[in-house]
This record gives C-alpha cells, sequence and structure tokens, in this order.
C-alpha cells in the first residue's frame, strides 16, 4: 500500500501580502462610528439606568424653595452728611463689595438672625427633612451614641449649642455672590419651608443695614472718645509750649514791638540814618571842596569861576553883584573903545568893577567857611551814628543764641497748636457723625414667598442623569473596546496570524433551537462542564447540520474548508486533516463532524476519528456508547475496523476515542498519538479513505496535539468568535512551527452573524452579508439514525 507523500507546501503567507485596508490618518473614523453603532445598546442601557436613579433622587429628595433680595452698597446715599467724600478706585469698590459679602457670610450676623427670629426653638432649622440615606446614616449614628456615654450637658450650655446649631445651618443654606460688575449683593437663603426662607432673607437684609447702623455709630463713638483724650493732651502740651516762649522772651530780655525785637528796630533805623549821613557828608564836602578851589584862585578867577558853576552855592547877592559886574564891564568896555581906556569914565567904571569883583570874592570866602562848617557838622554826626551802631550790634550779637532758641520754642508751640485746631475740627465732625442715621447700602429688591421649589430641578437632574449616564456607558463601551482581544473579522485572522480565513461559522437561528441548544450545551463556554455530560445527543442531529442544510452559510463555509485543502495538498490522493483549536469547548468537534459530513456526502470516503482520547467530546454522543474504539486499536486490544460505526445516510466512517473510563489511558494520549500503531493506523486508514478527519484535543492545555502533527498533511484550525484571545494563538501557533506550517486555514466558529456586521468597517465585506440571503436557506436538523459497522 503506497500513499503519496503528503505535500508541506503552503500559499504564500497573507502577512507579507500588502494591504490596502489601512486607515491613512491617525484615527480611523469608520471603525470609531462602527465601535459607537456596536455599543450603542450598552451605552443606552447606562442612560436609562441613570435616568432611572435620577428619577429615583427626585421621589425622595425634599424639594427646597429659594428667596432672594438684592443690597445696593451706594456711597452716594451719605453724600449730604459728609464734608468730604473719599475718592473711590475700582480696586477699592471691589473690595467693599467682598468685604461686604463676607460680613453677610459672617456667623456673627447669623447669631443675630438667629436671635431675633428666636430661631434656635425652630425645627424646620434644627431638624430639616433628610433624604433616606441620611435617615439610616442617622440612625447608625443614635446607635452609637447609646453605647457612648459622656457628661451631662447644662440647659444653658444646651440652649447655646442649639443657637450656634442654628447659625450653622443658617450659614450653609445661604447664597451670598456679587451681581456681575455691579455694587449689588445678591442674597439667597434655602429652606424646605418657602415662608420660612423669606423671612430669613428678609431678616438678614434688615441684619445688614443695622450692623452697618451699628458699625457706623460704634466706630464715630470709639473715635469721639480717642479725640477727646487727645484733645485734652495736645491743650494742655500747646499751652505749656506758649508760656515757655513768654518766659524764655521776658528771661532774655528779647522785646519785640510789631513783631520783631527792639535792638533789631533800633539796628534798623540807624543804619538808615547812617546812610542819609554819609550821604549829607559826601554833598557838604563836595560843595566845601568846590568852593575852596575858587577862593583859592584869587579874586580874578573866583569872579570867572563864580559866573560859571554858581549851582547851589549861588544866593541872591551873589547874582545881583555877578550881574552887576557884567553890567559894569560892558559899559566900560564900551567908553574904552569910544573914547579910550584913560577917559575918566571908563578909569571910574573899572574902579567900579574892581570894588565889585572884591564884593564878589568876599562874599565866597563867606560861603566856602558856611559849607565848611556844613561839612563838619556832617561828618561828626555820621562818626556819631557809626558809634551808637556798634553799641547796638555788640548788644544784638549777644541775643542772636538766645535768639535761635526763642525761634525753636516758638516752633514748637505753633505746631502743638496747629495739631490741637486739626483734632479740634476731626472732633467736632465726629461728634456730628455719629449722630447720623445713614447706612451706605440699600434694598432694592424685596425677599418673596417663593411660589415654586428652586431644587432639585427636576429637567436638569434628569438632563444631568442621562449626561452622566451617556459619559458612564461611554467610559465602559470604550473600556470594552480597548481590551477587545479576541477574534472578530477574517481581516483579524489574518492580520494576527498570517492564515487564510475560511469563513464564519453561524450559531444556528431561533427557527432550530434544538440544533442551537445542541452546539452550546456540547461545546459552547456559557454552560458548566458538568451539564454538557449530562446532555444526551443522538450523534447524527450534530453531524448533520451541514448535509440538511446545504444551501446554508453554515454549509458554504465548509466547501470554502474543503477547497482550501483540494488547491493546498492537490498531489495528495488521500489527505489527513487535523481539526485543531487553541481552547477547550470552542466547539472544534462540531467542526471536524460537519466537515467530515460533507466530504461523505460529496462521495468522499470519509473516515472521523476522535483523536481527543482525554474529553471525547464525540464519543460521548453516540448512543449506545461504543466498547471500543481508537485506544483500544493503539493498544493491540482490537481491530481498527471493528471499532469504526457508520452513518447509513452520509456514509460517515467514525472511528471514537473508545478507552473506557480509564485514566491512565487518558493520561498516556500523548504517547499513543506519537506511537507506531497510530502511524500504522493512518497509514492503513490512507489506503482505505480519501479523506481522514482527525478531531484533536486543544492545543494549549495538552501537548496531544503536538503529537499528531507529524502525520497530518493539513491542519483546520478553529477559534471561537468573540471569545478567543488573539495573542494566545498567535504565540501558541509561534512556538509550534510545525502546526503552524501546516496550517490551511482558520475557521472563526460560533459566530453571531446579527453582531458580526457591527464589527465591519462601513465598506467591509461583512456589512453586505444581509444581502446573501438569496443563496442560502437555514438549516432544519431531522431525526436520524446511524448504525454500526
Amino acid at each position: 500500500m503506497n500513499r503519496a507523500a503528503p505535500m508541506k507546501q503552503r500559499s504564500v503567507p497573507l502577512s507579507i501580502i500588502p494591504r490596502d485596508d489601512q486607515p491613512d490618518g491617525f484615527i480611523d473614523l469608520d471603525r470609531l462610528f462602527a465601535a459607537v453603532v456596536r455599543r450603542a445598546r450598552l451605552v443606552l442601557g447606562f442612560v436609562v439606568l441613570f435616568i432611572m436613579l435620577g428619577a429615583a433622587y427626585l421621589l425622595f429628595t425634599t424639594p427646597l424653595y429659594t428667596s432672594m433680595t438684592s443690597i445696593l452698597l451706594d456711597d452716594d446715599l451719605s453724600k449730604y452728611a459728609e464734608e468730604e467724600r473719599t475718592p473711590t478706585n475700582s480696586q477699592l469698590l471691589d473690595n467693599q463689595i467682598a468685604s461686604a459679602v463676607e460680613i453677610l457670610k459672617s456667623g456673627e450676623l447669623a447669631l443675630r438672625v438667629v436671635d431675633t427670629l428666636k430661631l434656635s426653638e425652630n425645627e424646620t432649622i434644627l431638624n430639616p427633612p433628610r433624604s433616606p440615606v441620611a435617615i439610616v446614616m442617622g440612625w447608625v449614628k443614635s446607635a452609637a451614641d447609646v453605647f457612648s456615654s459622656g457628661p451631662a450637658v447644662s440647659e444653658e450650655a444646651a440652649r447655646n449649642g442649639r443657637r450656634l446649631k442654628a447659625a450653622a445651618l443658617l450659614q450653609q443654606a445661604l447664597n451670598v455672590e456679587r451681581v456681575s460688575r455691579s455694587s449689588v449683593v445678591a442674597l439667597a437663603y434655602r429652606s424646605s419651608d418657602p415662608q420660612l426662607a423669606a423671612t430669613v432673607t428678609r431678616a438678614y437684609a434688615d441684619a445688614y443695614l443695622t450692623d452697618q447702623l451699628n458699625a457706623n455709630f460704634e466706630a464715630t463713638e470709639r473715635a469721639t472718645v480717642w479725640l477727646q483724650e487727645r484733645l485734652d493732651d495736645l491743650r494742655q502740651r500747646s499751652q505749656t509750649a506758649a508760656l515757655e516762649v513768654e518766659r524764655f522772651r521776658s528771661e532774655k530780655g528779647l522785646t519785640a514791638a510789631r513783631g520783631e525785637l527792639m535792638s533789631e528796630q533800633q539796628l534798623s533805623d540807624l543804619n538808615s540814618q547812617l546812610i542819609v549821613a554819609q550821604a549829607d557828608t559826601a554833598s557838604a564836602s563836595a560843595r566845601y571842596n568846590q568852593y575852596k578851589s575858587i577862593v583859592d584862585q584869587g579874586p580874578e578867577g573866583a569872579v570867572n569861576n563864580a559866573t560859571i558853576s554858581p549851582k547851589e552855592g549861588d544866593n541872591s547877592v551873589i547874582k545881583e553883584l555877578r550881574n552887576r559886574y557884567l553890567t559894569i564891564g560892558k559899559r566900560e568896555r564900551e567908553v574904552s573903545e569910544n573914547f579910550g581906556e584913560d577917559h575918566p569914565q571908563a578909569v571910574s567904571l573899572r574902579g567900579e568893577r574892581e570894588d565889585i569883583a572884591r564884593q564878589i570874592y568876599q562874599e565866597l570866602k563867606q560861603l566856602t567857611a558856611s559849607y565848611r562848617n556844613e561839612y563838619e557838622v556832617a561828618r561828626s554826626r555820621e562818626a556819631s551814628l557809626r558809634e551808637s551802631i556798634e553799641g547796638i550790634t555788640g548788644k544784638n550779637s549777644d541775643a542772636s543764641q538766645s535768639l535761635v532758641q526763642l525761634r525753636g520754642l516758638e516752633q514748637k508751640a505753633a505746631a502743638l497748636k496747629s495739631l490741637y485746631e486739626s483734632y479740634l475740627g476731626r472732633y467736632e465732625q465726629a461728634t456730628q457723625q455719629r449722630s447720623f442715621p445713614i447706612a451706605k447700602a440699600r434694598v432694592i429688591s424685596e425677599a418673596g414667598v417663593p411660589v415654586g421649589p428652586s431644587s432639585p430641578k427636576k429637567t436638569m437632574t434628569l438632563a444631568l442623569s442621562a449626561v452622566l449616564g451617556l459619559l458612564v456607558g461611554g467610559a465602559y463601551a470604550a473600556f470594552l473596546e480597548f481590551r477587545e482581544r479576541t477574534f472578530r473579522l477574517e481581516g483579524d485572522v489574518r492580520s494576527a496570524l498570517g492564515h487564510r480565513s475560511l469563513g464564519y461559522l453561524p450559531l444556528v437561528g431561533s427557527r432550530h433551537k434544538k440544533a442551537t441548544e445542541l452546539v452550546r450545551a456540547r461545546f459552547g463556554s456559557d454552560r458548566p462542564p458538568h451539564e454538557a455530560e449530562e446532555t444526551s445527543l443522538p450523534f447524527p442531529r450534530l453531524s448533520r447540520l451541514v448535509v440538511d442544510a446545504p444551501r446554508s452559510a453554515f454549509a458554504e463555509t465548509f466547501r470554502n474548508a474543503k477547497l482550501a485543502c483540494d488547491h493546498m495538498l492537490p498531489g495528495n490522493e488521500s489527505r489527513v486533516i487535523a481539526i485543531a483549536s487553541a481552547l477547550p469547548d470552542e466547539g472544534k468537534s462540531v467542526v471536524a463532524a460537519n466537515f467530515a459530513a460533507l466530504l461523505a456526502a460529496s462521495g468522499k470516503r470519509t473516515l472521523l476519528i476522535d483523536a481527543d482520547i482525554r474529553k471525547p467530546g464525540l464519543t460521548r454522543l453516540i448512543t449506545p456508547a461504543p466498547r471500543g474504539g481508537l485506544v483500544e486499536v493503539l493498544t493491540g486490544e482490537a481491530t481498527w475496523p471493528a471499532g469504526i460505526k457508520v452513518d447509513q445516510r452520509s456514509k460517515l466512517a467514525i472511528l471514537p476515542a473508545g478507552g473506557g473510563t480509564s485514566n491512565e489511558r487518558r493520561h498516556q494520549s500523548n504517547e499513543l498519538l506519537a506511537s507506531p500503531a497510530m502511524a500504522g493506523l493512518i497509514e492503513n486508514a490512507r489506503n482505505s479513505f480519501d479523506y481522514v478527519v482527525v478531531d484533536l484535543a486543544a492545543l494549549a492545555p495538552v501537548v496531544d496535539a503536538k503529537a499528531f502533527a507529524p502525520l497530518a498533511d493539513g491542519v483546520l484550525f478553529v477559534v471561537e468568535w468573540g471569545r478567543t484571545p488573539t495573542r494566545l494563538v498567535r504565540d501558541l501557533l509561534n512556538s509550534e512551527p510545525q502546526i503552524d506550517a501546516k496550517v490551511l486555514g482558520v475557521i472563526l466558529n460560533k459566530t453571531d452573524m446579527k453582531e458580526l456586521q457591527k464589527y465591519s468597517d462601513f465598506d467591509g465585506a461583512e456589512k453586505y452579508r444581509h444581502r446573501y440571503g438569496k443563496y442560502y436557506i437555514e438549516p432544519d436538523v431531522p431525526e436520524a439514525r446511524y448504525t454500526a459497522a
């Protein structure tokens, strides 16, 4: 018996084939939108859940009512009472408004409102309605307080505690803020009682205005008392300084007149007189020297000079004599010219002229002597004044030092006097302002009784609940997307493993509930193993899903697998195809049974071997349970044709796992599969069958598949859609190159076809699978019988 050598050739790995479906940009918008559509129901569920939580919150939350008033901070209200207004800028105005806000929030103002309205006895304030959670927490706290004992509290302490508690609760429910950039402060108070909210808000506004008036009165009162003390002190010090000035002036003899010392006035007068005396002396000296020079020239020269420069020395006598002298001289010249110089009249006139000249000379000598006396008198007066000035100057120099001290004392007295007058003015102003009943604020919006609750806001709460649900649902959906590491599309197989994808094996629809239950119960991971083991269904029903629905998508995937086997193993007359998976319960036994049934139904002699000795899923479905099988054949206890069972309808031959319940044989399964007996069995099967389909154990938990790998011509690898991790399969195949080299393709089993298109891009093939319906007919699984060969 010769068999064709198994072909080890494979097509070019798909991982090295260039792909044109990679996104060009950083974000693949198609896949992003597909993820949004895929998780829309999940996100919608979170939105509905949070809306329900919001509705529950609205149902159990106590409604609160808010009353608001507006207070205007206006400095113009006191402009008629203040003499001078302090200039304000924007920064100062902001500080004033911020201070007003803090005053309204202060505990002192809250205590004043509590005392005014007697809120320390108001149960609405002290014990407001609470939510169910707060009630439960209160019960827990009360239970804890039962076991804790403390000192007894006096009535006064309890009353003060209620007062402080009411003030603290008022502050918690109070909201104060500035209105935009204006000088208006909005004050709002929340309470479960609308009437109480309006009353407390009005009381706060009144308390603030009263506080402003009291603050102004107390400030001016304190300023008045302080100014009064300062005035008494300054008055005494000013009087003492003035008395000290007068006493010092009296002791030093610093007599003053018209604001100046007497010695200074005398010295000033003498200096003025000295200047006048010096001028008189100079004038008298000039006159004396002038006339003395004239007299020294003799009578003739004196007469000529007297006629030339009379000035102040001329008098009526000299003027008359000079005129006579000139007249006689004129007549004497006329007589001399007419009658000669010897004429008696000329001689007489000449003698008369000389006599007049002597008279003029004598008059000038007398005037010179007079000017000399006048000069001497001026000199004596000047000398006397100099002596007086020198005497007074000597005395004044002694008083200069005392005068400096006097000036210091006078300055001190003047400063104290000015300071006293300033403080006196401020004292009078503070005294007047103390009685001004004007506050720099007024209420511009009276607090009214609210007609509707301010919180909770139903529309906003539900909207926020929906938004929060959307965010949480979106975050959870994103988390699920980011942790998605399973096979969803055929492209995932190509990109992660580099192998050909042979297609999807869908879950059977709701019309075929029995078949669906069979698949999930036997090979699904959503049911415990003990439940699967207890299920007993006929084997033909399991293996004929592909035969009974030849035009279904289920059968089309197996045809694609058969075609891949024929193309990739063209020279083999008999082909050994192993069915493997990475993990248990991925449905590889169903794949093996239906693949073998398809081959048998196509007229090929086909043998299905259940080589999963440790977990023989196919064998357990056969009823009645076979007595022998693969294990007995490999151990020599039976011949291999004796253990084969044949389905009369599909002509499929089946070799069960056998081995009974012997754990020892199961644990030796890898040695049995790698034994020469197994090689001989496969060699004999090649001679008798066209296809040998071997259902192997899962690759990850046991080594049975690795032991059988050398005997297989090709491997059909089964992965569960949406459950098997891509990294696990990739690592297993990379660590087993012998199996990886024989993989003919990968089948995506248990695919939810309705969910499949949600994982595809908008131009992907999976989006158009709903249009394949004209070619497919859903399977209808009938009852079937099998016979043992």
